[in-house]
């Protein structure tokens, strides 16, 4: 007895001490939670970031149009007998140079497979999106089961608290009538013991509930459980007898917005782009490019002024060699500027290319053939993917009416066992009643409440579910 009042003791100070912390913090709503793990969560950050890759993909794509420009600049240093480039003469010399050049090319047509690029990343983008959407639905249906999954162990913990204050009141009675001499010591014995066990459920609904708070942490990505409480919402009218669509009427509304689908549509669009690109590689392509460039070479020379020598020098004539004087000229060099070369030196191209594929190794081919493989597989995927949404969506519609026809049959349950625990309570209290049927019937009312209390959370999810998929968010 002495243990099971400490504990008793030990429970009123958790529940004033729980009760201060959750009065002086702030509680969480099930909107709160979703919004800050719909700004928190990882997952949806790395989501939005494939987004964002695929937003540049499709940038890149439409850049891919325009005419491509690229400087070049070089320079080079030779020996030996080369052939100089600018000065077009053999040099034996060591010689430096520098070339400079602007170069340009532009796709006319390639089988319109830039035009089917940009449609591909498109919907690449388009689907990113949705699977970003998904991913913001998948964390908030997770959170929503953590949340109810609380409220339920909470309500769990108050069934069995207050299953120990009753069990508590017959072991105060039942000891004073073993004092009166009224009923046998052997009584009392099976009543604290009926105690005992109820202490331990006690226990297992506290740790559940600590588990239950522990899950939503855990999805919220918070640091850490303590001074973590959630609002209480107040079912006492929720509508129980609410209408529920059937299960194809919901999925014709699903069909149409969840993002699960609209990504696999999408990326059968893709798929299909991805086709018309393979096939434009049969088609001829036709580019034009151009170049403007210019260089500088120390070989290159200029004439900066001219002298005359007299040489002379024999011809022979009628066998005599007879001396002959002349003028020979000779020339003084200097490198040409580097500015003149730039300007002497400017040489200019423009070029039309037309490729006509012939083959290639059956490469062409082949690319088809895996890209017509590759809508077939996306095909697929969209079919099931809808498939899944609709077993999802019977088994939500299921499991929603079974948690209907379970709580309506608990509730009369409960309320008849209320009636037959409290006529065999004032029994027992007489001494009419042994302690096995007295916990007996207490046992099977505990144990309709939380069936009930489990049907009715079922019910509630089950048709938040249902009312998500048809678009709603979920609200408590």
């Amino acid at each position: 007895m002495i243990t099971f009042f400490k504990y008793l003791f030990c429970s009123i100070i958790f529940f004033l001490i729980w009760n201060i912390t959750v009065v002086s913090q702030e509680k969480w709503t099930l909107e709160k939670c979703i919004d800050y793990a719909l700004k928190n969560n990882i997952q949806i950050k790395q989501q939005e970031l494939n987004s964002m890759y695929s937003k540049n993909n499709l940038m890149q794509s439409k850049l891919n149009l325009l005419p491509t420009l690229n400087g070049n600049a070089s320079e080079s240093y030779s020996w030996g007998r080369t052939v100089d480039r600018f000065t077009n003469s053999f040099s034996e010399d060591k010689t430096m140079s520098l070339n400079f050049g602007l170069s340009s090319s532009v796709t006319i047509f390639n089988g319109f497979q830039n035009y089917n690029t940009i449609r591909q990343k498109n919907f690449d983008l388009l689907a990113s999106i949705q699977n970003y959407e998904k991913a913001k639905n998948d964390i908030s249906l997770n959170i929503s089961s953590g949340y109810l999954q609380i409220l339920y162990s909470i309500e769990l913990y108050e069934i069995a608290a207050n299953q120990v204050e009753i069990t508590a009141q017959q072991v105060e009675r039942t000891k004073k009538l073993v004092d009166a001499g009224s009923v046998a010591a052997g009584n009392l014995l099976q009543v604290e013991a009926q105690a005992a066990s109820e202490e331990l459920q006690v226990v297992n609904a506290q740790n559940q509930l600590t588990m239950s708070y522990l899950t939503l942490v855990q999805l919220l990505d918070l640091d850490s459980v303590e001074n973590f409480q959630i609002s209480t919402p107040d079912f006492s009218n929720y509508d129980m007898n609410s209408a529920i669509l059937t299960a194809g009427q919901v999925y014709l509304e699903a069909e149409k917005n969840l993002p699960q689908i609209k990504s696999s549509e999408y990326s059968l669009k893709s798929a299909e782009a991805g086709l018309s690109i393979a096939k434009g590689n049969m088609s001829p392509r036709l580019s034009v490019s151009g170049s403007y460039g210019s260089g500088y070479s120390d070989a290159r020379k200029t004439i900066t002024d001219t002298t005359y020598q007299q040489q002379t020098v024999y011809i022979t004539m009628n066998g005599q060699q007879i001396p002959i004087t002349q003028d020979v000229p000779g020339y003084n060099y200097v490198t040409t500027p580097f500015k003149d070369q730039l300007k002497n030196n400017v040489n200019k191209n423009l070029s039309f290319s037309l490729s006509v594929p012939i083959f290639n190794g059956w490469q062409v081919r082949n690319a088809i053939n895996n890209a017509k493989i590759n809508v077939l597989n996306a095909q697929y995927n969209l079919e099931l993917a809808k498939k899944q949404l609709l077993k999802e969506i019977q088994q939500a519609h299921a499991d929603a009416v079974a948690s209907f026809k379970k709580f309506n049959s608990t509730k009369k349950a409960v309320a008849s066992m209320e009636e037959a625990f409290k006529y065999t309570q004032q029994k027992f209290d007489v001494g009419l009643v042994n302690t096995l049927d007295y916990n007996t019937a207490k046992n099977n009312l505990a144990k309709a409440k939380a069936d009930m209390l489990q049907a009715k959370y079922e019910y509630i999810f089950k048709t938040k579910i249902l009312d998500f998929y048809r678009g709603n968010p979920i609200k408590m």
